[in-house]
């Protein structure tokens, strides 16, 4: 199936903003009303947004920008992968066990943490770790996971998808980053879902 890869990561995107956006204007058209009643719900929701608005725009460039210095810095990937992880789950976000890794694998492992957390069904724990020069991204083998988007993503991966959607962008600019960077990609659903690039 033929896909413009740039509209389905601009979708998924705005999907991804859109709600804390309109949160903000709300808020700051409580404000220009000068109703101070409700000072104390605007503050909270302006630095709710902010926060997952900043945490979601840091991941999205250095998964998906231009080559950034930051990627080469295991700390700042795991950190600002772990802060974009805490915006999705709603109050039970998933944690995640980030180890040092091959840094050519750091943009791939990003990408490969947000198709993990799009299965996760509530909470959970996404694993990072290398074996053997390989990078391991995992969710917990008791964590529950959506069996039909589990079911989309292998489809995805062995290319008989039927229906594509902006859902599976994080997923399908994974794999032209391993076609383009030369990195074999494979992944497995036992004992848990789970990517390898190496």
């Amino acid at each position: 199936m033929k896909t413009n890869l740039s509209e389905l990561i601009c979708t998924r995107f705005n999907h991804d903003i859109i709600g804390n956006v309109g949160a903000v204007a709300n808020a700051v058209e409580l404000l220009e009303e000068g109703d101070m009643d409700f000072l104390d719900d605007i503050k909270s929701i302006l630095k709710t947004s902010s926060t997952i608005l900043s945490a979601r725009l840091k991941f999205f460039r250095l998964a998906f920008g231009l080559q950034n210095p930051a990627l080469d810095d295991v700390e700042q990937v795991r950190n600002i992968s772990q802060a974009y992880l805490s915006t999705v789950g709603g109050k039970n976000p998933p944690q995640l066990d980030f180890d040092s890794i091959n840094p050519r694998h750091h943009r791939g492992t990003m990408l490969a943490i947000m198709t993990l957390a799009d299965l996760l069904v509530r909470g959970g724990h996404i694993k990072v770790c290398s074996q053997n020069n390989k990078t391991i991204i995992s969710v917990e083998n008791d964590v529950a996971v959506s069996a039909e988007k589990s079911k989309q993503v292998c489809n995805v991966f062995q290319n008989t998808v039927e229906n594509i959607t902006a859902q599976d962008a994080p997923l399908l600019s994974l794999l032209e980053l391993c076609r383009k960077s030369s990195i074999i990609i494979k992944y497995s659903t036992d004992p848990s879902f789970h990517i390898v690039l190496e």
